[in-house]
């Protein structure tokens, strides 16, 4: 990424307003993968896959016949090329007429590097300390070899920039909370903390993030 040794907030703040600018030209309904295996073990997946749980094709099936009576009218349909949104994607597409999925890496999840696939207890054993001081919500980045948060809000605002008309989004848990985050200029803190349930639609609509609750 190009900043022209600007400071790297500078540059995030000056995409940030770009961003919320066209805010009013596009239309995004955005969800969280299905329930998996390693979601329901504590295992954080970042770039590794495992498979959704029976609860998760569940709420796979509940985005599908929910997002089936706005299919018509979706632009685009964009997900993260992981497997598990593969796998909810193919269940959603399967309760109406979508368009097909562009595959895009930039609302694929954010990495922790050495630490995917790992429990708090494994990362607790091997890096002794290194989660000390953290919360639930920023303890992401303090992997050695992880994307920093930096990074992956640009990433986040790279893709809002890019998109116009009606988008559907099948993305991640950190990743749709920065999406959410940058869509409403939120601070770090704040856009950590946002809720990543899979049970809900994100409207993301004339600089509003509203939920669609599905039960």
């Amino acid at each position: 990424m190009a900043t022209e040794g600007r400071p790297l907030q500078a540059y995030l703040n000056q995409q940030l307003k770009a961003s919320m600018a066209m805010s009013s030209l596009k239309e995004i309904y955005l969800v969280r993968h299905g329930e998996t295996e390693w979601n329901a073990a504590g295992r954080f997946q970042g770039k590794l896959d495992s498979r959704l749980t029976e609860k998760g094709v569940e709420q796979a099936a509940a985005y599908g016949r929910h997002l089936a009576a706005v299919a018509a009218g979706i632009d685009a349909l964009v997900a993260s090329p992981l497997g598990r949104v593969r796998e909810t994607t193919a269940i959603i597409q399967s309760f109406g007429k979508f368009p097909e999925p562009q595959w895009d890496p930039l609302i694929a999840e954010v990495s922790v590097g050495s630490w995917d696939g790992l429990t708090h207890t494994d990362i607790d054993a091997q890096w002794p300390g290194r989660l000390d001081g953290t919360t639930p919500f920023d303890w992401f980045f303090r992997s050695p070899d992880g994307e920093s948060y930096d990074a992956a809000m640009a990433r986040a605002i790279r893709w809002l920039d890019g998109l116009q008309g009606v988008i559907l989004a099948v993305s991640h848990g950190l990743t749709g909370r920065l999406i959410r985050g940058a869509y409403l200029g939120l601070a770090k803190d704040d856009a950590l903390g946002l809720p990543v349930p899979q049970d809900v639609i994100w409207r993301l609509a004339n600089g509003r993030v509203e939920p669609i609750r599905l039960s």
